[in-house]
């Protein structure tokens, strides 16, 4: 309450004489991309402490590491592991996917993501997914238990962090900063962006949505004063005969569809990015009708470079 009543002090003094909190903003490699972190009223101590807490993250959840949390679960064989509580939060975040997207998003189809051709790290090629002989696809998530921090996976089943982990790690960033006393914070890592606390201007962030034909340019911009929006696309992870890595729990292959992004606006990375999954698989209008209802808000473009967006992406824009 006391730094509660401080900030707001001090936010009045800001007001009155038209100036604003510093912002500090760096961007770094972060799993197989670059991540940009943004704090507003804080120090970059904080922000090398943020990016110290990212790395943490993809060391824990890679599973092109052999000695990650998931590479150590995937590779147990029906055997009870030990695993930090991060990993625990990225399982239960990835039920709450499952449950809320009927199963279309479904983390456990790793063997399938590898047939595809997703099987080295994109900026590391030497570092390449491994998974038992007896690893299945579909797995069976339903039936992971978890007791503390030990977690048991039944015989055959493997979880790939992949998106979720990114929009999840964002929201762990993010729940950090304001908990060390960042005033605000935009994290974004490979495209997922989730913010936290006073933006900049003190309303909102001004947050633009990539033209998946031409990256320099933008189809969309969003005001957002906290939440997360995330992109998921079938053109940036593509192998061998057009297959991605999007794949279709119902197929088992890569789903087939015209449509190239899916972008979601919810209340976390975890929650959008787990979202994104059902633009590519369901019909446009089922799935257009349906993100209001979970509370999220979506804008998709197809092949031919038309935009179609659920009737609240107006709100955002």
């Amino acid at each position: 309450m006391r730094d509660s009543i401080a900030r707001n002090a001090i936010s009045a003094v800001y007001t009155g004489t038209g100036t604003r909190p510093e912002v500090v903003s760096d961007r770094r490699p972060l799993m197989g991309g670059h991540a940009t972190i943004s704090l507003v009223g804080a120090s970059s101590v904080l922000l090398d402490a943020v990016f110290d807490l990212a790395n943490r993250c993809e060391a824990l959840w890679s599973r092109f590491l052999p000695a990650s949390d998931i590479t150590r679960l995937n590779w147990a064989e029906g055997e009870s592991i030990e695993v930090d509580p991060l990993t625990v939060g990225l399982i239960e975040a990835m039920r709450e996917g499952v449950m809320i997207t009927r199963g279309t998003f479904d983390p456990t189809v790793l063997p399938n993501v590898l047939a595809a051709g997703y099987v080295a790290s994109v900026t590391t090629p030497a570092l390449v997914t491994t998974i038992p002989a007896s690893a299945q696809s579909p797995g069976q998530l339903h039936r992971v238990t978890v007791d503390g921090t030990q977690v048991r996976m039944p015989l055959g089943t493997s979880l790939d962090a992949g998106g979720i982990g990114k929009g999840l790690a964002a929201d762990v960033l993010c729940k950090f900063a304001l908990a060390q006393g960042a005033w605000g914070i935009m994290a974004e890592i490979g495209g997922d962006i989730v913010v936290a606390g006073q933006a900049p201007d003190g309303v909102a962030w001004l947050l633009g949505v990539e033209n998946p034909f031409d990256t320099t340019e933008l189809v969309s911009s969003v005001r957002i004063a906290r939440g997360a929006i995330v992109t998921s696309s079938q053109r940036k992870r593509r192998f061998d005969g057009g297959r991605h890595h999007l794949i279709d729990p119902a197929s088992g292959v890569s789903a087939l569809t015209t449509i190239e992004t899916v972008t979601v606006i919810a209340a976390t990375g975890a929650r959008a990015e787990a979202l994104t999954k059902p633009g590519f698989m369901w019909s446009l209008p089922d799935y257009l009708a349906w993100l209001p209802d979970v509370g999220a808000a979506g804008l998709l473009v197809d092949a031919t470079g038309h935009q179609h967006t659920t009737t609240n992406w107006g709100r955002y824009a």
